[in-house]
């Protein structure tokens, strides 16, 4: 199993074996704050704090029924699982529930307000449950960019919120997948998975399929001769045939404004988008940014 949802289970245990929603997302997202390495990563949404990887791992965690498949989070495993953190974790745990237990829910939404705006810069209810001071942290903490911007990023080597929190932070609103097939083992860039997401953050997708590179001719890449062999063949070959694609793409720019367009690999350069991005700089003078 893995060591992230062993602390959900022992989260859930010490706490009682039952919380809401909202209540178990802060407390998790208290408790990883905490830890040298967290166990899990958070959005900005409608209620502050929220990890969709956590909100994946207990669809897994009831089919194997560790959990029971209800709204909340509720505990069923025939097992213990809070001496199966680590020592470092099983301090965090308890120092939470000495804090915490007796905590309402609403308290415990204002308390992580409080502590990390940021992740309150989305909420419906921010308004109803701080201050106008309090308010004043939670305004300061939404990104601000109005430059109109065409962004390309890649997914490889991060997680779903860190990839959805960069593309808040430039406040896209359109993200275009080009890649041939939009599907990933990685959780959350499947192309409904990523759908989803972008959803939940207020941004539009789609997908523009013939933009992406056939899988084939991504085989046995191995050094930079072999990448700037293929960039060069997409460039010279590909591109040329996809100028409908390019000017929805130009023409989407113009609508959104600000715009990311999103495949695999970490660096751009290794990436075919670049040179996608950089055919629209030069025919068309888009602004690029490499997230």
């Amino acid at each position: 199993m893995y060591y992230r949802r062993k602390v959900i289970l022992a989260l859930l245990e010490k706490f009682g074996g039952e919380l809401k929603p909202t209540h178990f997302q802060k407390l998790l997202l208290l408790f990883t704050r905490r830890q040298r390495k967290s166990a899990y990563e958070f959005v900005p949404y409608k209620y502050g704090a929220f990890s969709f990887q956590a909100r994946a791992d207990k669809g897994t965690m009831i089919k194997y029924e560790l959990l029971e498949d209800t709204k909340h989070w509720v505990f069923s495993a025939d097992q213990s699982y809070i001496k199966e953190l680590n020592q470092s974790d099983q301090k965090i745990l308890n120092e939470l529930w000495k804090q915490f237990k007796n905590i309402s829910t609403e308290e415990l939404v204002k308390h992580t307000y409080r502590e990390f705006p940021f992740y309150a810069s989305r909420s419906e209810i921010a308004e109803k449950l701080l201050t106008d001071d309090e308010l004043k942290h939670v305004k300061l903490s939404r990104p601000q960019n109005q430059v109109k911007k065409l962004y390309t990023i890649g997914y490889e080597g991060i997680s779903a919120e860190e990839y959805m929190n960069r593309l808040y932070s430039k406040r896209v609103n359109l993200l275009v997948d080009v890649r041939k097939n939009s599907v990933s083992m990685k959780y959350g860039f499947s192309k409904s998975q990523l759908k989803n997401m972008c959803q939940k953050m207020d941004i539009e997708f789609m997908h523009i399929p013939e933009l992406g590179i056939e899988s084939n001719k991504r085989q046995k890449l191995e050094t930079s001769n072999d990448y700037e062999r293929l960039f060069n063949e997409y460039k010279e070959e590909t591109l040329p045939n996809r100028n409908s694609q390019l000017i929805q793409l130009k023409e989407l720019f113009e609508i959104y404004e600000r715009v990311a367009i999103t495949c695999f690999e970490k660096e751009h350069t290794s990436c075919h988008r670049h040179k996608i991005s950089d055919h629209l700089h030069a025919e068309h003078g888009v602004p690029i940014e490499h997230l």
